[in-house]
C-alpha cells in the first residue's frame, strides 16, 4: 500500500510539472488565453434580450355593412308580389298565352319520348350497316368456340373466360341481326338464376365441363355448377372458374384440359370432382 501510494504522489508531481512547463511554453509564444477568451473572439456576441411590451389596442368602432349603417327606408321595405309572365300580361292575351304554354309542353313531352333511355346502348348508324353486312356475318360465324368478334354492347360476357364477344351461331338474332331484345344462342343460361354465373359460351362449356351447347339448348331445366352445388344435387360440381376458385382459397387450375384428357377425364369439372372426393374420403 505504501509503496503504491509514493509511485501515485510521484506521478502527480510529474503531471504538474509537465502542465506548468506547458503553460510556460505558451506564455512565451503568447498564447496563455484561455479556452473562453479564445470562444468568446469566434462566436459573435449575443444580442441583449429584448423587453417585453405590453401593447396597447385602440377600441375602435364595430365595422358595419352599408345596409346597416343606411338609413331605413320605408319603400324599401315594401316588397312587390311576385307574379308570372301569364298573370302580368293583359286580360286580352291570356288566352294565347295558355295556348302557347300547352303547345310548349306538348313539344317537351315529344323531346322526352325521342331522348334516348339510359339504359339502351348508344350505336352508330354506320357502324350498324357494318355489322350487318354479308363479310361481318362470315367472320362471325367462322369461330363458333369463344366467337372471333368482341362487341361491347351486344356482346355477352363468358363467366369462365370473360370474353365479350358475339357467338359464331347462324341463326342466332341478336349477334346476327343485333337485336338486343333477343337471347345468344351461342352462352348458356341457367333456369334457376338466371345469372352472369350461369353464362358459358360453347368452348368453354365443352372444355370446362364436359357438356355440348345443343343439349343444353334443349334442357330448359339445365342449372349452372353454382346453383347445382347450392341445391346440393351434386356438393363436388364445383364452378372452376379461376374467380370462384380463388373464392375457396383454391390454386386456379389454368389450362388443365389436357392432363384431365391424360387421365381419362371428360372435362376439367370431373377431373376436380373426383379430387375433391378423394380427398374428403381421406380425411374420414
Amino acid at each position: 500500500m505504501g509503496a503504491s501510494a509514493a509511485e501515485k504522489i510521484r506521478y502527480e508531481d510529474l503531471r504538474n510539472a509537465r502542465i506548468s512547463e506547458n503553460q510556460a511554453r505558451l506564455a512565451s509564444l503568447g498564447l496563455e488565453k484561455s479556452l473562453s477568451e479564445l470562444r468568446a473572439i469566434i462566436s459573435p456576441p449575443k444580442p441583449p434580450p429584448r423587453k417585453w411590451e405590453k401593447k396597447v389596442y385602440d377600441y375602435s368602432s364595430l365595422r358595419r355593412s352599408n345596409r346597416l349603417k343606411a338609413e331605413i327606408q320605408v319603400s324599401d321595405c315594401i316588397v312587390s308580389l311576385r307574379r308570372s309572365d301569364r298573370l302580368r300580361r293583359k286580360d286580352g292575351d291570356s288566352d294565347s298565352s295558355l295556348e302557347g304554354d300547352l303547345e310548349q309542353i306538348r313539344r317537351n313531352l315529344v323531346a322526352k319520348k325521342r331522348k334516348k333511355s339510359a339504359i339502351v346502348p348508344l350505336v352508330k348508324e354506320d357502324d350498324l350497316k357494318e355489322r350487318l353486312s354479308p363479310e361481318f356475318s362470315a367472320r362471325r360465324c367462322s369461330s363458333k368456340g369463344r366467337g372471333s368478334l368482341y362487341d361491347p354492347v351486344y356482346g355477352i360476357c363468358c363467366h369462365f373466360c370473360r370474353q365479350k364477344k358475339l357467338c359464331g351461331e347462324e341463326d342466332c338474332r341478336r349477334c346476327g341481326e343485333l337485336d338486343m331484345d333477343q337471347p345468344c344462342k351461342g352462352k348458356t343460361d341457367c333456369s334457376v338464376c338466371h345469372s352472369s354465373n350461369g353464362v358459358l359460351c360453347r368452348a368453354c362449356l365443352k372444355v370446362r365441363y364436359g357438356e355440348e351447347m345443343e343439349k343444353v339448348r334443349k334442357n330448359k331445366e339445365w342449372i349452372c355448377p353454382h346453383c347445382s352445388e347450392e341445391k346440393g344435387i351434386n356438393p363436388y360440381w364445383i364452378c372452376n372458374s379461376s374467380l370462384c376458385l380463388k373464392k375457396r382459397k383454391m390454386v386456379p387450375t389454368g389450362i388443365a384440359i389436357f392432363r384431365a384428357r391424360e387421365m381419362g377425364y371428360k372435362s376439367v369439372a370431373h377431373l376436380l370432382m373426383d379430387e375433391l372426393q378423394r380427398k374428403v374420403g381421406s380425411r374420414r
